[in-house]
């Protein structure tokens, strides 16, 4: 069962619990990404294929929120803005060394 934490039409967070995989891999587990797909194929009767972006992910072991898109204009914005985020924190070492 997922634990929807937010949703609206652009973005849908879920709070991972620990041990959930977030993305596929070579174990054949049925990843969360699958799971919120099926979710909202089936909430929004959707046909056809149901378009999930990843915007990042949390290893296997560790819980926390995942953040969804739902569409693919959402994925280029948010990834543009984690971009632009992650951008200024690195490039100034006063933010560095305040632990920012």
């Amino acid at each position: 069962m997922l634990n929807i934490l937010f949703e609206d039409n652009h973005l849908i967070a879920i709070n991972k619990p620990s041990g959930d995989l977030v993305q596929g891999d070579k174990t054949g587990d049925v990843p969360l990404a699958d799971k919120v797909k099926a979710y909202i194929k089936k909430k929004y009767n959707k046909p056809g294929n149901v378009f999930l972006g990843i915007t990042h992910r949390l290893d296997r072991p560790t819980s926390g929120v995942i953040i969804f898109t739902k569409t693919s204009k959402s994925l280029k914005r948010l990834n543009e803005m984690f971009k632009k985020s992650i951008g200024r924190l690195s490039t100034k070492p006063s933010n560095l060394k305040k632990g920012l």
